[in-house]
């Protein structure tokens, strides 16, 4: 069996085992939080989200397994294609995308009845673009008008085109781009510019929205969020959080055992945004919270192992901006679930129902595999 998955799963065998362990995480946790969605909608038949969840969980695994076999070179290329894609998909989004729980983010698929999220396309490309501009221009990271500004216009324009819509990926993508060209080897000092410049921008964006009546996208909803956030639901009116906090209360340290939670009766969207609260009622804060914030820390130190291991700049600069911005989006979601933010409308990657977020999220895993198994080839190749 070892020298099976030797053969066909290359690259480091932890983050394979990450994958896998998150995916079974996902797999109870769906299945077990959308019984009330399946007697709604399906009559009954709670079988059935459970067999889509693991069919678009094959598929995406699959297209994982597909994306490491892939040498990282050739992401070099692919990212231009993407960027380029991603921007009119972004603005066709805005324009004229399918609204689905107030967010216009997605685009139907003509004929067969599909919806993607476009900023979780243009999430891939726009970090695996700026890990390779970075790559490619190692020797002129101190020249500002050569390097700086052209990607940092590239970075504000995929932001900004996002951000009506899901300010919190609009958000970690800014922050995850940043670092990208930190590890890069950008001067602090210009980098420091840089985030200035990228705070006004946001800043003021949002710092317009809060001020006027006027709606624009997403900002209205995030707003009414940030309130009540702030006034800590003492009304009732921060039920999703009160109810995720009851859900984490219930499980304590051991969990009410596997299918037992009662909030995932009460709580919309238990199979997405608050999965982490229904994963913690279930299975408690020890195996069920605290293993899965340990292995999202092991995916991000694993990443650092190839950062630190290996020579291609390519790789080490695409593995840890993919990997931070997943580790991220992971934390934000289980810090929704525990109150210490505000419900922002991120999944939980891998874990998380969803068909655009496990296509993507599994893109991602690829694409860091890949880098990992370019750090084996060059040793291979130096012995």
């Amino acid at each position: 069996m070892r020298d099976i998955l030797s053969k066909y799963l290359k690259g480091d065998p932890v983050i394979w085992f990450i994958v896998f362990i998150l995916s079974v995480y996902g797999i109870l946790a769906v299945y077990s939080s959308t019984g009330t969605l399946a007697y709604v909608e399906r009559s009954g038949n709670t079988e059935y989200y459970l067999i889509k969840h693991v069919a678009l969980l094959i598929f995406g695994l699959f297209t994982m397994w597909l994306t490491h076999m892939v040498n990282i070179q050739y992401f070099s290329r692919i990212s231009q294609i993407m960027l380029w894609i991603s921007i009119p998909l972004l603005v066709y989004t805005m324009l004229f995308g399918v609204t689905i729980n107030d967010a216009t983010r997605w685009v139907a698929l003509p004929g067969i009845g599909l919806t993607v999220q476009t900023s979780d396309f243009a999430k891939v490309a726009l970090i695996i673009y700026v890990a390779r501009f970075m790559a490619k221009r190692q020797g002129e990271v101190h020249n500002f008008k050569k390097t700086l500004i052209p990607i940092l216009g590239i970075i504000l324009l995929i932001c900004v085109l996002i951000f009506p819509e899901d300010f919190s990926t609009s958000a970690v993508l800014f922050v995850t781009s940043m670092l990208v060209l930190f590890i890069g080897r950008i001067p602090l000092k210009q980098l420091g510019v840089l985030v200035g410049i990228g705070v006004l921008v946001f800043g003021g964006l949002f710092a317009y929205v809060w001020n006027t009546d006027v709606e624009f996208g997403r900002i209205a909803t995030m707003k009414s969020r940030i309130e009540t956030f702030i006034e800590e639901g003492n009304d009732g009116s921060n039920f999703q959080s009160n109810q995720a906090k009851i859900a984490v209360a219930r499980g304590g340290f051991v969990g009410e055992g596997p299918g037992n939670s009662r909030q995932k009766n009460i709580l919309p969207s238990p199979f997405a945004d608050f999965i982490y609260a229904i994963i913690i009622e279930e299975y408690g804060s020890i195996l069920g919270g605290l293993a899965l914030i340990i292995l999202y820390l092991l995916l991000l130190y694993r990443t650092f192992r190839i950062v630190l291991k290996t020579e291609n700049s390519l790789a080490a600069l695409m593995s840890i901006g993919l990997a931070f911005s997943l580790v991220v989006q992971a934390f934000i979601n289980m810090g929704v679930a525990v109150n210490i933010l505000p419900v922002t409308g991120l999944a939980l990657p891998i874990v998380s129902r969803g068909g655009t977020s496990i296509l993507f999220t599994s893109i991602a895993f690829g694409i860091i595999l890949s880098a990992s198994r370019t750090i084996h080839q060059e040793r291979e190749d130096a012995k």
